[in-house]
């Protein structure tokens, strides 16, 4: 039971880090990424819709963004969502297609985006002590029902202890690299 335990607060671990990654991909770095823009939502014929959805994301060169629609009626809806977004993007149409050209950031656009990397990493770390929580407060219930003894609860607490630092250990890695990523200069 305990290992049970654990092994989901484990999994739910894991599965913030991979949100928290997400997250952190579509902060922009002066670096073309597909990950920037593909969750941007596009109207398309009355539903919101994710771009990836509709369209093809390259990345061409280190600075560039093409992207092909499937449905070349979209174009113009796609270049109104991108406008719309916060991310300071000029879409070219070029035919059936818009190219997206990513610009130098400025040192003081690469603190604030380094501020925003910090924030989210946060939000990562308190929704890992949020599992963590959540998995002791079931240990304590399993202890209450007598399924296990008050020294396996205290030893299996521990080992959780050890499991949340450790994935708190690799979402601070995540926000590191990130942020040498933001703060590299090209």
């Amino acid at each position: 039971m305990i290992d049970e335990v654990l092994s989901l607060a484990s999994n739910k671990m894991e599965k913030t880090i991979e949100a928290v990654k997400k997250e952190l991909a579509t902060i922009r770095t002066g670096r073309a990424n597909p990950a920037l823009i593909e969750n941007i939502k596009v109207d398309y014929y009355g539903t919101p819709t994710p771009l990836k959805q509709i369209a093809t994301i390259t990345a061409p060169e280190a600075r560039l963004l093409v992207i092909q629609p499937w449905d070349n009626g979209s174009l113009s809806s796609i270049n109104k969502a991108i406008l719309k977004s916060d991310l300071g993007l000029n879409p070219i149409s070029d035919k059936n297609m818009l190219h997206l050209t990513i610009p130098q950031l400025s040192e003081e656009r690469r603190k604030e985006l380094v501020k925003a990397v910090h924030k989210r990493t946060e939000d990562g770390r308190v929704a890992l002590r949020n599992v963590r929580r959540d998995a002791v407060e079931e240990l304590r219930k399993l202890e209450r029902e007598k399924e296990i003894s008050q020294d396996e609860q205290k030893r299996a607490q521990d080992r959780l202890q050890e499991l949340t630092d450790s994935f708190i250990a690799r979402v601070g890695k995540v926000a590191e690299e990130k942020e040498a990523e933001l703060l590299e200069v090209q």
